[in-house]
């Protein structure tokens, strides 16, 4: 599926949804199924800086896509993370770079976050797309 599609998928999922405290609960179950993050990537050097939480990320690059894992001390957190892996999760570098993360505002995500919250989600993208950048310059 291409980015587009799976931002499409996640705005249909949540508007299924009654109101925030239904889409909280969502974003935590989703956390709570993220596969585990091997321990060795627990590192200080893989956690995203400008988030409350702590916010592990790692990316590898098999054939021309990158593969992500990440976890969270936080249970919210963890879902957001969880949710940005599936956008972003075995996708060709130039396709991440390139995203518009529209579902971001169609599903109202920003506004229902604390601002501490909201720079963290900002923080994770741009960490994402930098990863991007870094396997994309290693692929040309």
């Amino acid at each position: 599926m291409t980015i587009k599609e799976i931002q499409e998928e996640i705005i249909d999922e949540f508007s299924m949804f009654e109101d925030w405290m239904e889409r909280y609960e969502y974003i935590i179950d989703l956390g709570k199924s993220l596969p585990l993050i091997d321990e060795a990537y627990k590192l200080d050097e893989n956690l995203i800086t400008g988030c409350q939480s702590k916010v592990w990320l790692h990316s590898e690059v098999k054939g021309d896509k990158i593969n992500f894992t990440a976890d969270s001390d936080a249970i919210l957190t963890k879902g957001i993370v969880a949710i940005l892996l599936r956008v972003f999760n075995n996708q060709k570098p130039a396709d991440i770079l390139n995203a518009d993360l529209f579902f971001i505002d169609k599903i109202g995500l920003k506004e229902h976050l604390s601002p501490t919250r909201a720079n963290g989600l900002v923080s994770m993208i741009k960490q994402i797309k930098l990863y991007a950048l870094a396997h994309q310059s290693k692929l040309s």
